[in-house]
């Protein structure tokens, strides 16, 4: 993108998205006329909608279910004619068209997809696997395509590659990589469109007739979705859908876009009208997750046979048209409502099976922490004690310590007693107080003297005495220290190097981001998984502002606030996981992180998100605060990464331990991020 072009910002094709259609024309046994003007209908609803590539079903040319019917003449003529028609007419039309047709070819019949755009035909690829058992019988009328490489066709007056050997590639859009297999190609055990996704192919599509019976459509959803995830790859797939003869079958018009497993777009089944299900495929996610894979570059390098790749010009249109694709404000928390209680109790049993391992290998008799009354402290606690009920020792050999400073508020100091008492663990408190001053005053610090002088070392020698005071306890007690942090401040260094809250004997927060820390609460008061007075104390924790509580309020009373110094953690956490997780380059994440938050009023929330918390951001603050992000992020951070304690990997999304997810230079600096991002995004 150019810098006087600000309007390519919010174009789709500008990050790496194609627009994925799938489409269940109605159709005639045997009514090519009625089929072809079906056909075309949904290119041009398909062409309305701005997308790249249309999939329609299997032989929906001439439909599927004709039996005998596909060995007659005039049927196969009328199909070379309608072909022909549907070429000539998608020159005025933006997707690329994949229709399913019958194809002759000296003395065989062979059962194809014809692969059109703008006014061309752009190769024919005829099904590999034709099923002949229980119901089907496509062997009676058909030749396989298995060995068909490297041939050319004529077809509807055109001459044009032939075979199962195809790649089609767009030389203007380097996202749409195509390649296309037919129905039971994908129910074998060796799909074709595994050796293609190796060779390259970053969007596989199937037309499919695929009949339906009870279960069938939970099957195709598992095949489509295992094939996506194993080939690292988009897959789409257009079932037969209404008119189709219900002679001895019926059709439920299934269609549907997975990327890497994930399901992006579904049409409504058993229609009585045509389906599209329309979804924007982000290749550039799909290619990020083939460089980090190094398996799939092996798995390429044994066994892809060689692939023809058929390069044509698509014409992107490049326009803003919007992003069409679930996409998650908080991609680090749980949003399979199907799911959910799974996915929670997985994180949650995560940390707490680390935390026993560690606790046996220590072989000490007690477990130490910090208790501040803020989100961090109180996940680590409900964690150690469920981690004591799990070993079935007295949740009393927690001891629990909260540790008031110069700027620590009743509220939290309150919260802390009465979520210690409420788990039933050892508490005491001690005032770090008394011995922040003395080492203030022997730096000469000007604190010391009366002065409000509120500095970095000011903060750091409250953070500091707190973790010194807990690693010496823990050994005068034969006990070691459960650290607090979590992934979130890991990210951004909002954490005391060394003799702080950066250090622990075993960081059970360290894979978990702020976000999922508060979810995670919250999930723990939704399903009762401990008694009410505990249910009743987090959630006065969970409705308290997170701050650090390390200067003394000002003249308005406001308390220190952290997300106004270092950003919102729900954006920080967007940030991260695109980075971190898939490596984005900045302007595609602030694209990203535009679509999930400039409308709090539009897409999904978290299940049983507070109203009062549903934010939205213009661009101008989520560019404001991932410029602080990739500062943080990429220059002054990584040196605390390096030296982590121990802990356990949460979520997909990554950890920062340097013997994990994350490997960098503690001395790199941030300048190609920040030059990215200044040069691609709009500042207005």
């Amino acid at each position: 993108m150019t810098p006087d072009a600000p309007g390519q910002f919010f174009a789709m094709h500008r990050h790496g998205f194609v627009r994925v259609a799938t489409s269940t024309p109605r159709v005639r046994p045997a009514d090519v006329t009625f089929n072809c003007d079906s056909i075309l209908a949904e290119a041009r609803r398909a062409d309305e909608a701005r997308a790249d590539l249309l999939v329609c079903p299997e032989l929906c040319l001439s439909s599927y279910a004709i039996d005998d019917l596909h060995l007659q003449d005039a049927l196969l003529q009328a199909v070379e004619d309608a072909a022909q028609r549907i070429i000539a007419e998608s020159a005025e039309l933006a997707p690329m068209l994949l229709v399913g047709a019958p194809i002759r070819d000296g003395d065989r019949l062979y059962n194809c997809a014809l692969v059109i755009s703008r006014g061309h035909l752009l190769g024919v690829v005829p099904k590999s696997y034709l099923p002949n058992y229980r119901e089907f019988y496509e062997k009676r009328w058909f030749s396989h395509g298995r060995g068909v490489v490297g041939q050319q066709i004529r077809v509807a007056g055109q001459s044009a590659p032939f075979g199962t050997d195809l790649i089609f590639q767009a030389s203007d859009l380097p996202g749409l990589s195509l390649h296309v297999e037919i129905c039971e190609d994908l129910w074998t055990p060796a799909p074709p469109s595994g050796d293609a996704a190796m060779a390259g192919a970053l969007i596989l599509a199937n037309l499919s007739a695929s009949n339906i019976v009870i279960g069938k459509s939970s099957d195709r959803h598992l095949l489509a979705r295992s094939q996506s995830m194993r080939a690292i790859a988009a897959y789409a797939y257009s079932a037969a859908g209404p008119g189709e003869s219900t002679t001895d079958l019926a059709w439920d018009g299934q269609g549907f876009v997975y990327e890497m497993g994930d399901l992006l777009a579904e049409s409504a089944r058993f229609p009585t009208e045509p389906q599209l299900a329309v979804a924007d495929v982000d290749t550039g996610r799909i290619q990020s997750e083939r460089r980090r894979t190094g398996s799939f570059a092996d798995a390429a390098g044994f066994r892809v046979p060689s692939f023809r790749r058929v390069a044509f010009e698509h014409r992107p249109h490049g326009a803003d048209a919007g992003l069409i694709r679930p996409l998650r404000r908080f991609p680090f928390v749980p949003n399979r409502q199907s799911h959910l209680d799974q996915d929670c109790y997985e994180a949650f049993n995560i940390q707490v099976d680390g935390l026993r391992r560690r606790f046996e290998a220590t072989g000490g008799s007690h477990m130490v922490i910090g208790v501040s009354g803020g989100l961090d402290s109180t996940h680590a606690l409900i964690v150690a004690a469920r981690t004591c009920d799990r070993l079935c020792l007295p949740r009393d050999r927690i001891l629990a310590f909260t540790m008031p400073g110069f700027a620590t508020s009743e509220g939290t100091r309150s919260n802390a007693w009465r979520l210690m008492r409420a788990m039933g663990v050892t508490a005491a408190e001690i005032d770090i107080r008394p011995a922040a001053r003395q080492m203030l005053a022997d730096m000469g610090h000007p604190f010391a003297n009366g002065e409000a002088v509120y500095d970095v070392t000011f903060e750091n020698v409250q953070a500091g005495l707190r973790t010194d005071y807990l690693f010496r306890l823990a050994n005068q007690r034969s006990g070691f220290v459960i650290g607090t942090g979590d992934l979130s401040e890991l990210a951004l260094g909002w954490c005391t190097y060394g003799v702080g809250d950066q250090m622990s004997h075993y960081g059970v927060n360290a894979g978990v981001p702020k976000t999922l820390i508060q979810y995670l609460i919250r999930w723990c008061i939704q399903t009762a998984q401990f008694d009410a007075p505990t249910a009743e104390v987090l959630q006065s924790i969970l409705d308290t502002e997170i701050s650090p509580e390390l200067v003394p309020a000002g003249k308005d009373q406001a308390m220190q606030s952290t997300e106004a110094r270092i950003g919102p953690y729900e954006l920080n956490d967007f940030f991260l996981y695109y980075i971190l997780r898939h490596g984005f380059a900045p302007s595609k994440v602030a694209f990203l992180a535009w679509q999930a938050w400039n409308d709090a009023g539009r897409g999904t929330w978290p299940e049983a998100f507070p109203l009062h918390k549903r934010h939205a951001y213009d661009l101008a603050q989520i560019t404001h605060w991932l410029e602080s992000f990739l500062f943080r992020y990429f220059q002054t951070s990584q040196f605390k990464r390096s030296a982590l304690p121990n802990g356990p990997k949460v979520s997909a999304g990554g950890s920062l331990s340097p013997r994990g997810d994350w490997r960098a230079p503690s001395d790199s600096v941030a300048d190609v991020w920040l030059d990215e991002l200044r040069r691609n995004v709009p500042r207005s």
